[in-house]
């Protein structure tokens, strides 16, 4: 398988916004149920003044409000897009939006030929593991060594995931190296390992807030034990608990040929897609976990050769 105030100043604003949907709010208005213009303006890309110009060319040549945007120069096609992804339930950040490590692709440049790939994979893996039919809903990323990206298939996977409008977990069950806080820019201390330690509950899963639909459970702090953590039932508990309040559940893995629980949390999962790295990954290694986890019944739902 080859393959994100003074009052009587919010009240003019508020007209402005309902005017603007008063003429084209029926012909544009869709998932969201806003115009185009009111998300510009209530995201700050677009000022009311302008909105009103743009109003008036629209209503006197016939245009559509985008059009008419970018002609009198106020907004850019990026800015278009940014609000049709509102109104269309697509939610991503733009490129000066730094509550997110940029990283996340899928997030900041979904139309990029990059995430066009990832969304290559998640229609592939709707076919083959996540359908009503079978009712799987949990997979390990792994991969054999370090460098691999699997920390960065993972999160971006799960962005598309949530916005395809699944609701969507991401696990950092890699309690070695965890990488996931660092993504999206979340503490480092409450997560996986502390609800494992029986220190922790549900809240340290954490919704993101700017990417509807997704939340990620981070690793937490780092154990002295982890093997020890994930091999005993209190994560096949904890799994399949989180997995009743999720469509989909990613999880990040550590190493597969340097840690042995990644083929616990595999195992766990049920299934797991393999990836490996042009030019980097070791052929041997790959064939050896492919092994492993047929032997532990491992469902190997596909693998990725990537150049991330």
């Amino acid at each position: 398988m080859n393959p994100v105030s003074d009052s009587h100043l919010n009240i003019k604003q508020n007209k402005t916004v309902n005017s603007a949907e008063s003429l084209h709010g029926k012909a544009q208005a869709t998932g969201s149920g806003r115009s185009i213009g009111a998300i510009l303006i209530d995201t700050g890309r677009l000022s009311a003044e302008a909105a009103e110009k743009i109003l008036r060319l629209q209503k006197e040549q016939g245009k559509r409000f985008g059009d008419a945007a970018i002609e009198l120069g106020f907004v850019t096609e990026d800015d278009i897009r940014f609000a049709l992804s509102h109104q269309f339930d697509y939610p991503y950040l733009p490129a000066g939006d730094t509550s997110l490590r940029h990283e996340l692709v899928a997030a900041y440049k979904p139309f990029s030929p990059a995430v066009e790939k990832l969304r290559a994979l998640r229609s592939q893996l709707m076919l083959r593991w996540f359908n009503a039919e079978t009712r799987n809903n949990a997979l390990a990323i792994m991969s054999p060594g370090g460098g691999e990206a699997r920390s960065f298939i993972a999160a971006n996977l799960a962005i598309v995931f949530s916005q395809l409008g699944e609701r969507t977990l991401l696990i950092d069950a890699d309690l070695r190296t965890p990488r996931q806080h660092e993504l999206f820019k979340l503490g480092a201390n409450a997560g996986l390992s502390g609800m494992l330690a029986g220190r922790i509950g549900a809240e340290a899963v954490v919704r993101v807030p700017s990417l509807l639909g997704l939340s990620v459970l981070p690793a937490g702090a780092v154990p002295p034990n982890p093997q020890e953590l994930l091999a005993r039932s209190g994560f096949s508990d904890l799994l399949q608990s989180l997995i009743l309040d999720f469509d989909i559940v990613i999880i990040d893995t550590p190493a597969a040929s340097e840690y042995a629980e990644a083929q616990i949390i595999a195992a766990r999962a049920g299934a797991a897609l393999m990836l490996a790295r042009n030019n980097f990954s070791s052929m041997p290694e790959m064939a050896q976990l492919t092994r492993s986890l047929q032997q532990t019944g491992v469902t190997l739902v596909g693998s990725v050769l990537n150049d991330f």
